[in-house]
Order: C-alpha cells, then structure tokens, then sequence
C-alpha cells in the first residue's frame, strides 16, 4: 500500500510524457485510453485501500491520504477516465474540421495529464503549504487547456482565469502564512503546516490569526471554486475550454479546491466552533442566488452549464455549513452527484455545440431529432442537474434540504429551496428550446461515434442509479468521509 501514491502519482506523468513524445493519432488514441483506465484503477485501488484500513501517512507525512482525500480521488479517476475516453472522439471531430492542427494534438493530452497530475497532489499533500503549490499548479496546468484553441475568446478567458485565481491564491497563500504562526510555537518550525498535527493541537492555537486565516484561505480559494462573488473567471474558462476539460473543471477542479478550505475549516472548526461553517452557509447561498439570473437569461450553452456549477458548488458549500452529519452526508453525496452528471452534460454538449458549429442557445433547435443519443442526453441531463427525480442531484438535494429544516435553519433551507426551484424551471426551460422544435435545415442527422455513446452511457448508469438507490459501499464511503468532517481524523 505504501508504495500506491507513488504510483498513482507517476502514472499521469508518465503519460504525459509519452503523449508529448508521440505524434501519431492513432498511437495517441491507445496511449489516452490505456492510460485513462490504468489511472482509473490506480486511484480506485488506493482509495479503497484508504476505506479498508484508515488514513495513509507517507514520506514522514508529506502525503497523507484519510477518507475525504480518497473520496475525492476517487472523483478525479471517475470522471479523469470519462473525460480521456471522450478527449477520442471529440478531439477526432475537431481534426476533421480544423479546430485543431494535427502537431498539437499531443500537447492537449500531455496538459491534460499534467492538470490530472496537480489535482492528485492536492488531495495527496498532508502539508497545507504543499498543498498550496500544488493549487496553484493545477491553474496553470488547467489555464493552457482553456486557451487551447488560441483564439481570441479562449485566450481572453485563459488570461481571466489565470489573473483572477492567481490573485485569489495570493490571499490563500497569506492565510497559510498567518496559520503558519498561528501553530509555530505549538507544533514546533517542521510541524507548522503538517495537518495532522494542526488538527490534533487546534485548540491551541491562536484563535485571533485562526480566524483571521480561514478568512483569506476562503476568499483565495474560494475563488477557485467559483464561489461568489469571487466567480467571474469561472463562466468564460468553462466555456472556452474544450469540452472534455470543461468536465474536468467542473467536476473535478472545483471540488480540489473546495477541499482546500475543507482543511482549513477542520482546524478553525475545532477551536472557533461555528464561525467557519456561518461563513460557508452564507458564501454558499450567495453564491446559489447570484448564479440564478443568469442562468435565466444565458444565451451560452456552456456558460449555462458554468452558472450551474457555481450554483451546486454553493449548494455543498452551504450544507456544509449547515453542519450538521446529515446535511454533511448529503453535501459528499452531492459533490458526487454534480462530477458525474455535469461531466456527462459537458459531453452531450460538446457533441451537439460541435455538429451545429456553435454554442448560442437561439441558433441550435430540435437537438433530438438530428443528434438523437446526444440531444436526449442534453434534455435528461438539464432534468437531472437541475434536481429532477429520479437522477441523482435530486437525491442529495433532498437530503441537505431536509436536514437543514431538521435542524430548523428554517431561513436558510427556505431560501435555498426557493432558489434551486428558480434554478431548475430556467434550466429545464432552455434545454427544451435547444432539444426541442424544428431543426435549422443546413443541419443534417447524426449519430454519436462509439466513443460518444460509450462515455454518455458510462456516465448515465451511475448518476440514474444513485438517485433510487445508494449502494452500501458508496454509503459506507459517504458515512467514513462524514466521520472525517465531524471529528477531524
């Protein structure tokens, strides 16, 4: 088991490598498959061993992998090996069509895999300050993937993301600074930023700068969450980005760097008592209210799928702060939840944006009748994001809105109940005027490639399936990451 981080840690290097050295479609193709499935397993296998005997702590704590650090890696190789199997068929499109020359191809995967590679380091790192770095690493990793296509569009938005999270990382870099001096002469100069040791000694620590640096770790990298009002870069890059990175960030990117605050959180939690989860619940709920008009009145596909982001990301990030275990079980049910179906979203909409030539809501009609597997993707997948039964965000919604009137935070419940119902009537809205209706006649019929379908149902079967049933190992997983957040080990 030791040696499993090191592994899974080499694997996305390793491939990036072989990307950046080979040039042929074809050879790329078996590299990007065989190497979403080994990276898929590799992670699936050291999580699992993480659920079955504890906490992993290596390399004298600089990795440290508990039950919230495998639930998350568990994300990343679920929708890391949905995204390489879809980069197939929608990079072979963009070939066809000239939206990418032939001698960059190897670079899209090799970023690709670089970006996987920062995104496990995150969850891996046991030191707040590596973890830090390896933050900052998956912005610039991530930012050459949204500007990709090097026009004007993506690269305006890849410099946006690039200013506004860098700023954002400066304000989480100065609250690890202020957390460092607030344990220093607890924990001793080696043991300063190790998690472990800070949770352990938390109610040691100087509860003033404790407070002071959740403040900063939840303004910088709540940035990179998209919490608002800190979210103006997420929209643009989600949109630009190619689709199949647009999942990643989404489904994956997010919930890195909400795990940031997690971490702090778990210490503040412990010595300041509610002032960290108060401030989750309110970022949470603006955020849920200040990405409702414009979902309403989104005239971009993608961007629609990016407000709905910054809406579910809210959504776990105030029950979250609702505190508590139910309203935590539900909010790890919904980060689950929200990777796999807005990842399978992102696919349905990268299939049809790419057959009409265009991401405009008004210019693409009667989805269903030419795309017939990826228009009725798009329209169930709008049902299930927006919290429809029998899907699974359905589920896990029901599940933080009716502990947080267990508990009576009567207002908050209400207000976000209130909110994702404005959310869902939008979304359902325009996704029948994309699916539905006569079709532009330059648009001929179509059916997805193998690739394609075999994403779309890989992604289908779980996100239905948890909405009528939770499995007992996802339910054993979800109580293990709970116990986590309640008791900080």
């Amino acid at each position: 088991m030791n040696a499993m981080p090191l592994v899974l840690l080499t694997l996305p290097l390793l491939i990036a490598l072989l990307s950046i050295l080979t040039k042929n479609q074809k050879t790329l193709t078996i590299i990007n498959a065989l190497g979403g499935v080994l990276l898929a397993g590799a992670g699936l296998s050291l999580a699992s061993a993480v659920f079955r005997t504890g906490p992993l702590v290596w390399l004298g704590g600089f990795i440290y992998i508990d039950a919230l650090s495998a639930f998350v890696i568990s994300i990343i190789a679920l929708v890391g090996l949905t995204s390489a199997l879809y980069s197939i068929s929608y990079t072979g499109r963009e070939l066809k069509e000239g939206g990418i020359a032939p001698r960059r191809l190897h670079w899209y995967y090799f970023w690709f895999y670089i970006f996987v590679f920062t995104m496990l380091a995150v969850v891996m790192a046991g030191n707040l300050g590596i973890m830090w770095v390896a933050i900052e690493g998956t912005t610039l990793a991530s930012a050459l993937l949204v500007g990709f296509y090097e026009q004007k569009g993506s690269l305006e938005a890849a410099w946006k993301y690039i200013i506004i999270c860098t700023v954002g990382i400066i304000f989480a870099l100065f609250g690890t600074i202020l957390l460092h001096y607030a344990a220093v002469s607890v924990t001793g100069e080696g043991r300063s930023l190790d998690w472990p040791s800070l949770v352990a000694q938390a109610g040691n620590l100087n509860p003033k700068l404790l407070k002071l640096a959740f403040v900063f770790a939840l303004v910088g990298y709540g940035t990179k969450v998209g919490l608002a009002p800190m979210h103006t870069w997420l929209p643009d890059a989600h949109s630009q980005a190619p689709s199949p990175v647009s999942a990643m960030l989404s489904g994956v990117l997010l919930n890195c760097a909400l795990y940031g605050i997690l971490r702090f959180h778990l210490i503040v939690s412990k010595s300041q008592g509610l002032f960290s989860f108060n401030l989750l619940l309110i970022f949470g709920l603006i955020s849920i209210a200040v990405a409702l008009p414009f979902i309403i009145v989104q005239h971009d596909l993608k961007r629609l799928l990016a407000y709905s982001s910054i809406e579910h990301m809210g959504i776990i990030a105030a029950a979250i702060g609702l505190g508590s275990r139910l309203a935590l079980y539900g909010a790890f049910l919904h980060m689950l939840n929200h990777a796999l179906t807005k990842s399978f979203l992102f696919f349905a909409a990268g299939n049809v944006t790419q057959h009409y030539h265009t991401k405009k809501i008004g210019k693409i009609k009667g989805a269903m009748s030419v795309m017939p597997v990826s228009g009725t993707a798009l329209f169930l997948g709008a049902f299930a994001i927006g919290g429809a039964p029998p899907f699974g965000i359905f589920t896990s919604e029901f599940t933080i809105l009716s502990a947080g009137f267990a508990e009576g935070r009567y207002g908050a419940a209400g207000l976000m109940l209130a909110l994702i119902t404005l959310i869902f009537a939008g979304i359902v809205y325009t996704a029948a005027k994309v699916a539905l209706g006569a079709p532009p006649g330059r648009v001929k019929k179509t059916q997805p490639d193998k690739w394609s379908l075999a994403v779309l149902s890989l992604s289908l079967v779980p996100m239905t399936l948890m909405g009528v049933y939770i499995p007992p190992f996802v339910d054993g997983i979800l109580r293990q990451v709970v116990a986590v957040m309640a008791g900080g080990n």
